[in-house]
Formats: structure tokens, C-alpha cells, sequence
């Protein structure tokens, strides 16, 4: 689909952290003006180093030339005032998975938008419903998961609140395909579908490390080369964030009501010691 068969003009992104850049950068390259988000300036400073390496590294695999790294980077503005949204009609959020931190972004963002801007969620995990709730708008709330990292993963997990409107699913689909992606719909529980089935794998792991059974080289070999996964759950693990899996599985362990979602202790540990993967340098692996 093109982008000319999506009537929308200008994307608001709120969080310059790694998926938030992500997804900046895939509606930049896809010819959309995006305005990015953050409460701070050197996150946003960050955001576009981040962005301008990654498109270095897509001109070096001759999928872009340097002249669509420009204009991608000349089409993303970034502001640290939600302000800056006001005339932005679909908005993503991709901030912290934390539920209150969410809850207030979406009435700010509610209040400074447009009536019939979409407001939309990266969250992993978190309730839409819940978040829905927290507008005037909830009609217009649905959950756009993007997967990390967000300009190779064709995946979008598209979720729909228990008040989402079909046009809000219809047009988030759309856009979706405009960014050359695929959207997937599910409806919202907690962990949708994609972290339902993958946190619990990599909980199991962790418990499987905790209790000797082996090695993080012999678990990560065992899954990539016996379930053909391009990466190990412990790898994985690490490369999402060890504070995000353990969030997401109390979030499943709430929402659920199981006791099968109970976070392995070494996770908490991990978490608490702030070993949380590569953003820390150290976690089931040492990293430069």
C-alpha cells in the first residue's frame, strides 16, 4: 500500500528510546512528517544519532541512497513539549512500560490533539482498554506493537481495545501497510499474543540457567539450533531488556491470575542489580 492511499499527513512518536526512534524512523523513510517526543533533550539528541546509524547502515546494504537519508532525517522535527502534537493526527506512544507513566501520557496527548487524532500504543503488555479509558476518545485508542528492531521487523502487532472503533482498526492497518510492514490483529489481553507465547519461553529459560540445567551458550544453542530461532531466549532476552520481561511477566502474572507467569528469582535478581542486557553492558552476556 502507498502512502498516498493513507490519508494522513503528520505522525507524532512520544519516547526517543530505541523503539521510539524505530518507529520515527520508518514513517520518516516511508514520507511521513513525524514529530518526536520526549520529556528529555539529550534522549531526543540520542534518538537521532540512533536514527542517522541505523540508515548509514541501510545505505551501506544498498537499500536506501544517501539522499533518502536526508530526507528522512529533514522530515522528523523533535520537541520536549507534548505541545508540539497539536496538529500531528496519529499519534504513537513508546515510552517506559510502565502503566501510570502511560495513563498520563495518553490525558496529556488527549488534550492536545485534535478530536480525530488516533492515539496509539507500542506497549507490550499493557491493557488498551485500560488505556482507552483514560480519554475522551476511547473509541480512538488501539494498540500498534511494533517489534525491536522496529525498521527490520515486518511484523505490527495491531490491538484492539474493548472500545475501538472499526475505522480506528482500519486505518491503523492501512497505515501499517504503508510502512511496508504486517499487521496482525489481536484483541486486547494481557500480553496480547506475541508476549503471552515469548516472555513465558524466556521466564523458562532463566529458571532452566537458575537451576543448572546449563549453560546460557548451551540453552541459547539448544533453541537456535534445535527450534531454528535466529536467537537464543537468554539472548533475547538481553536485547529486549531484562526490566521489560520482568515487567511485561508481572503484568501477565496480574492479568492472569496464574501462577505459571511468577518471574524466575534470578531475573529479579538480575533486574534488581540493574544487569538488564545490552543497554547495561552486562547481563546472561558481557557486552561492549
Amino acid at each position: 500500500m502507498d502512502i498516498n492511499d493513507v490519508k494522513l499527513n503528520t505522525i507524532g512518536v512520544v519516547g526517543a528510546g530505541t523503539m521510539g526512534n524505530g518507529i520515527a524512523q520508518v514513517f520518516a523513510t516511508s514520507g511521513f512528517a513525524v514529530t518526536l517526543v520526549d520529556i528529555s533533550q539529550q534522549a531526543l539528541d540520542r534518538g537521532v544519532v540512533s536514527i542517522g546509524s541505523s540508515l548509514d547502515r541501510m545505505i551501506k546494504k544498498e537499500i536506501i541512497n544517501d539522499d533518502d537519508k536526508s530526507a528522512a532525517l529533514s522530515s522528523i522535527s523533535c520537541s520536549t513539549s507534548i505541545a508540539a502534537l497539536a496538529s500531528a493526527e496519529f499519534v504513537v506512544e513508546a515510552v517506559t512500560e510502565n502503566p501510570e507513566v502511560k495513563f498520563s501520557i495518553f490525558r496529556e496527548v488527549d488534550n492536545v490533539c485534535p478530536e480525530n487524532t488516533i492515539l496509539a500504543s507500542n506497549t507490550s503488555s499493557i491493557s488498551l482498554t485500560r488505556l482507552a479509558a483514560q480519554t475522551s476518545r476511547p473509541e480512538k485508542v488501539i494498540g500498534m506493537h511494533f517489534m525491536n528492531p522496529v525498521p527490520v521487523m515486518k511484523l505490527v502487532e495491531v490491538i484492539r481495545a474493548l472500545q475501538t472503533a472499526g475505522q480506528t482498526c482500519d486505518t491503523t492497518v492501512q497505515l501499517t501497510q504503508a510502512l511496508g510492514k504486517t499487521p496482525v490483529l489481536a484483541n486486547d489481553s494481557p500480553g496480547f499474543v506475541s508476549n503471552r507465547i515469548l516472555i513465558p519461553m524466556i521466564n523458562e529459560a532463566i529458571f532452566a540457567l537458575h537451576e543448572g540445567v546449563a549453560t546460557p551458550e548451551s540453552i541459547d544453542e539448544i533453541m537456535k539450533l534445535g527450534m531454528n530461532h535466529p536467537l537464543g531466549p537468554l539472548a533475547l532476552a538481553d536485547l529486549i531488556g531484562l526490566d521489560v520481561v520482568l515487567s511485561v511477566l508481572r503484568v501477565l502474572q496480574n492479568g492472569m491470575g496464574d501462577p505459571k507467569f511468577r518471574p524466575c528469582p534470578l531475573l529479579v535478581q538480575m533486574v534488581d542489580a540493574k544487569r538488564l542486557g545490552r543497554k547495561t553492558g552486562v547481563g546472561f552476556y558481557q557486552y561492549d
